[in-house]
């Protein structure tokens, strides 16, 4: 992910954030760190995603663009940044299928008889 001086414009995967997110809420998301800092014109991204899905892109890439911004501007970017969450990086993953029954959490069905 490259953050570059510019005029606002995120590019995802050659794509603009918008054809590359169907859904609105999306490319909100991937904004976030922008209007929190209140300086949404100020970068261009440039980004690579692969894997997951739509939101855990999404999510990813808001967790990306907020780490660039901190390091950009440590004094004056990283609270805001810190405190509305965007630093901490969402740690779910699958859980794993245990052996004796069909998938991580279900059951063979049990027979009493």
């Amino acid at each position: 992910m490259f953050l570059i001086p510019g005029t606002g414009k995120i590019t995802i995967n050659g794509r603009e954030v918008e054809n590359y997110f169907c859904r609105a809420n999306l490319v909100t998301l991937v904004r976030q760190p922008f209007e929190v800092l209140g300086n949404t014109a100020d970068f261009d991204v440039v980004a690579t995603v692969r894997g997951g899905g739509e939101t855990g892109q999404a999510g990813a890439l808001r967790h990306g663009i907020a780490r660039a911004l901190a390091d950009h501007n440590p004094e004056e970017w990283r609270v805001p940044v810190k405190k509305a969450g965007f630093l901490t990086r969402d740690a779910r993953t699958k859980e794993r299928k245990k052996y004796g029954q069909p998938g991580a959490r279900k059951h063979f069905q049990y027979s009493k008889r």
